[in-house]
């Protein structure tokens, strides 16, 4: 049976990517089905805009990216935000601080654009252990001196907040210490990282939002996810689909598992029970 559906988020790393950072020719070829049938199709990434694969950015038919866990959502022809909901200066001062505790690689966004310390970009491999995504983060980052200094210089609200932590034992301690902010969205995608946003941002709300503008109800909205960042998107849209490779939690909130990212999942389960 085939599931009425009129558009389709799907997160990027471990999900529609390959774990080599891949799309593959298969995928695409499925995608450009689903543009042909008139399915509005696009990326729902915690990555800033300028992290989206650029093959995606200018694939025919993807007109918008979710990016920043919802924090920006964006008109891929222009690089123009719809909306955005920014953490405001003062909240991100306090999740800075609560990162700086700990020896972590913090970044910030702006303007769909990532920001890290130079130096920790050059170890990046300290904070994450997947060679290929330690090399998504350095090839797609601006460096800069301090990060610190650029966010007063700066001095304005943020898309997101992201730190990458040496140990679990750090990444937890430093939840726990987020606890005392008020204000934010505490998530994450990768097994030693935070992802901070505004409080009542996530992927799915800003998927239901989109969907309000291009006059598609929330029952006709399906998203792809594995990690605790995707969890709320699960639930929030009217067709959740987790990937076999997704957390335990994100499988439970789903109303279908697809196969793994590296099976090529988004596109087999788009390709049998959404296209004609």
């Amino acid at each position: 049976m085939k599931i009425k559906t009129k558009l389709i988020g799907m997160d990027l790393d471990g999900t529609l990517l390959t774990t080599g950072k891949e799309l593959t020719e298969y995928t695409k070829k499925v995608l450009r089905k689903a543009v042909r049938e008139g399915i509005t199709v696009l990326p729902a990434t915690g990555r800033p805009y300028s992290g989206v694969p650029k093959e995606l950015k200018e694939f025919p038919g993807i007109h918008y990216a979710v990016t920043a866990n919802g924090g920006r959502v964006v008109e891929t022809a222009t690089g123009r935000a719809l909306f955005e909901c920014l953490v405001p200066y003062e909240t991100a001062g306090r999740v800075l601080d609560v990162f700086e505790h700990y020896d972590s690689l913090r970044e910030i966004y702006y303007d769909g654009i990532g920001y890290a310390g130079e130096d920790v970009l050059k170890m990046v491999s300290r904070y994450i252990d997947s060679p290929p995504m330690a090399d998504y983060i350095a090839a797609t980052r601006i460096p800069v001196p301090d990060v610190r200094a650029k966010f007063e210089a700066e001095r304005r609200s943020v898309d997101k907040v992201q730190g990458l932590f040496v140990t679990v034992g750090d990444r937890d301690a430093a939840i726990e210490e987020l606890k005392a902010v008020s204000g934010i969205e505490i998530t994450g995608a990768l097994d030693k990282n935070i992802e901070v946003n505004a409080e009542g941002v996530d992927k799915g709300k800003a998927l239901v939002r989109l969907g309000k503008q291009l006059g598609i109800q929330r029952e006709e909205i399906m998203a792809f996810g594995d990690g605790s960042n995707d969890l709320k998107m699960m639930r929030e849209v009217g067709i959740g689909v987790a990937m076999a490779n997704a957390q335990e939690a994100v499988k439970e909130a789903a109303d279908y598992i697809a196969a793994s990212n590296d099976e090529e999942g988004v596109a087999h389960f788009i390709e049998e029970y959404v296209l004609k």
